[in-house]
């Protein structure tokens, strides 16, 4: 479940020692880009009061937003499991690809051909410069998992995610699995 290197296509679990940070704390991180510049992720579990229809009207749907990270939190981008579907979307791995042709996007939202789990939206992203994501690793600010899930992972309820994987670690993480959100408010 642990891996050791940094990939694209990787879980970045928030360790629970990240406390009182409105972005990170007990967030779940789907790597998108990972290289020598720098890495891309979108927090999987982080969904905002909003649907896509609330901030495009074209779009006739109910799928929720997620907050992808700080980054360009006014920019909306999409992950999804239909490149057939979706031309010019680049992949990140196991069958989950990042981006693609909107204007078509939205026409296939529409018609009803692409589902809620096969693409999730996000407002920003989570970005590191280079070397920066490696230096949290070391300061044991993330923990790394493999996505088991692959691109089923879109489908996956953010509600209890980051409990689930902390529970998957076992060990000295199983306290926190239960721990309220904030332990000083405890």
């Amino acid at each position: 479940m642990i891996s050791e290197k940094l990939e694209k296509g990787q879980l970045l679990i928030a360790e629970p020692s990240i406390i009182g940070d409105l972005s990170f704390n007990r967030s779940v991180i789907l790597l998108a880009d990972h290289n020598k510049e720098g890495s891309v992720g979108f927090i999987l579990n982080k969904p905002l009061k909003y649907a896509i229809r609330d901030l495009l009207p074209e779009i006739n749907s109910k799928f929720k937003i997620y907050n992808g990270g700080p980054v360009e939190q006014d920019n909306l981008y999409f992950i999804h499991n239909v490149p057939h579907l979706i031309p010019n979307s680049v992949e990140i791995s196991n069958g989950i690809f990042w981006g693609g042709d909107f204007e078509l996007t939205k026409d296939l939202i529409n018609s009803g051909i692409i589902k809620k789990k096969n693409i999730r939206f996000f407002l920003g992203y989570t970005g590191w410069d280079a070397e920066q994501l490696e230096n949290e690793m070391h300061a044991s600010s993330w923990i790394l998992s493999k996505n088991i899930y692959k691109n089923n992972i879109l489908g996956k309820s953010s509600a209890h995610f980051w409990k689930e994987k902390i529970i998957e670690l076992g060990g000295e993480y199983l306290i926190w699995s239960n721990a309220p959100e904030n332990p000083i408010l405890n």
